[in-house]
């Protein structure tokens, strides 16, 4: 049986050639903050939803900027099931703090890659490509 892609939305918050990314609660792996699209939901709009709940930044879901889907195997799945990742630019000028549901924030360049799953490495090394990060 082939399980459904798992379809979520990331923002990517660079600042100082870093892009930010989170830890759960007592978890070590880091992540772009980020989550699954709800029913009814646009991926700007999840994306928006889920910097909102993860690191209480309040971003306008028509200002954010898709930048690139990641399609790779998801984190934690059984083998084959594959997670699609629309990732988002946000602008701000905010501080992101973390929320209940996150452990701490993390400002990562791909010195980092080796603690990502496989979709956040993807997002670090695309990132990087473009010139963005470090």
């Amino acid at each position: 049986m082939t399980l459904p892609d798992l379809l979520v939305s990331a923002i990517a918050l660079v600042r100082d050639r870093r892009v930010l990314m989170v830890t759960a609660r007592g978890r070590d792996v880091f992540y772009m903050p980020g989550g699954k699209i709800d029913a009814g939901e646009t991926p700007a709009e999840a994306a928006a939803r889920e910097a909102f709940e993860e690191v209480a930044l309040v971003l306008d879901p028509d200002g954010l900027v898709e930048l690139f889907e990641v399609v790779t195997q998801a984190h934690g799945e059984p083998d084959g099931r594959l997670v699609r990742m629309r990732v988002f630019e946000a602008q701000t000028d905010a501080a992101p703090t973390a929320s209940a549901e996150v452990g701490a924030l993390h400002w990562v360049t791909t010195a980092e890659i080796d603690r990502c799953p496989p979709a956040g490495a993807d997002v670090l090394r695309r990132l990087a490509a473009s010139g963005v990060i470090d």
